[in-house]
């Protein structure tokens, strides 16, 4: 496993990153640590998780099955960088969502209660808050690295703009800022390229891309349809939508010898900004799948054929659109 720098920082991460939003809701708990430790065993130490996953609100089920295991293995908690996320509504209650310094400084704490740890290695807000000046999110944030409950923190979901205001201001406060960015990023949503992307290089994030198949639509879909899996309504949607592109895709794959979704993951490894796409494996089986990405290398021939089946906007802002 050849480890990659999460952005600009020291620290050291796996090209890939285990995402574990299927963990309770798809997955049960005995197959969630099942795949923990496979990935672990097979290099992966990037796990990334959430305070809303779980599908019950304020319970952080998710957080609550990865906090078990490491509490059965306390020696693995030093062997993995775990992140988790703050902005989500947790309650009922006025306060209890979004970035004001009261709801990160509580967030913080019940995450930690819940992953049974003394620290979070990335804390990552989930999303912008417009309501909450940079200010005071910048000293709940400072707080936290001071107290050693936060190690880095990282975006998700964030404007290129919004990426570029945080850092400078973190830089007039002598506060590191941002140090990743996780936002939707695929063959088929390649929307980033214009901003989000320029202002990672600019700044030193690291890019981890979420929903790198696009919800499975990258993973051969007309292939599973054929030995008869049915696909989900919003999928076979999309398949209809993007059937010619689709057909070449999949040719190409079958060309390289390669499975579609190891294909859609080694393309977004290609580019030097991402640091690892997040695979959320249901199973163990699936975990073993998209670990062979990491071996595969596209040629210059097959990053063409990929932009001419799945066109980018061209080009970064605002060459894209303007001289």
């Amino acid at each position: 496993m050849e480890y990659r720098q999460l952005g600009r920082t020291g620290l050291k991460v796996s090209p890939l990153c285990l995402g574990t939003m299927n963990f309770g809701p798809e997955t049960t708990e005995q197959e969630s640590q099942r795949i923990m430790e496979q990935a672990l065993d097979a290099g992966v130490n990037f796990f990334d998780t959430a305070n809303v996953y779980g599908r019950q609100p304020g319970e952080g089920v998710t957080e609550q099955i990865v906090g078990r295991w490491l509490e059965q293995n306390p020696g693995k908690r030093d062997q993995i960088v775990l992140a988790t996320k703050v902005y989500g509504k947790m309650s009922d209650g006025p306060n209890d969502q979004k970035l004001s310094a009261y709801h990160i400084r509580k967030a913080c704490e019940d995450s930690l209660r819940r992953l049974k740890t003394d620290h979070i290695d990335l804390y990552q807000m989930h999303h912008i808050d417009r309501s909450t000046p940079w200010e005071e999110i910048w000293q709940a944030m400072e707080q936290l690295v001071r107290e050693g409950k936060v190690l880095y923190v990282g975006s998700s979901n964030f404007a290129g703009w919004n990426i570029a205001q945080a850092n400078t201001l973190a830089a007039q406060r002598h506060f590191m800022g941002l140090v990743s960015e996780q936002s939707l990023y695929n063959l088929n949503a390649r929307m980033i390229e214009l901003e989000v992307i320029p202002a990672c290089r600019a700044f030193g994030l690291g890019l981890i891309p979420w929903s790198p198949l696009g919800g499975g639509l990258l993973g051969g879909v007309l292939q599973k349809a054929e030995s008869g899996r049915r696909a989900s309504e919003g999928v076979q949607k999309q398949i209809e939508q993007h059937r010619p592109q689709l057909e070449r895709y999949e040719a190409l794959c079958r060309d390289l010898n390669q499975d579609p979704a190891d294909v859609a993951l080694a393309w977004l490894l290609h580019n030097p900004v991402v640091t690892a796409p997040i695979i959320g494996p249901r199973t163990a089986d699936q975990l073993s799948g998209a670990l062979r990405a990491i071996e595969i290398k596209l040629s210059d021939e097959t990053l063409k054929a990929l932009d001419e089946i799945w066109p980018g906007p061209g080009n970064q802002a605002p060459e894209a659109y303007a001289w």
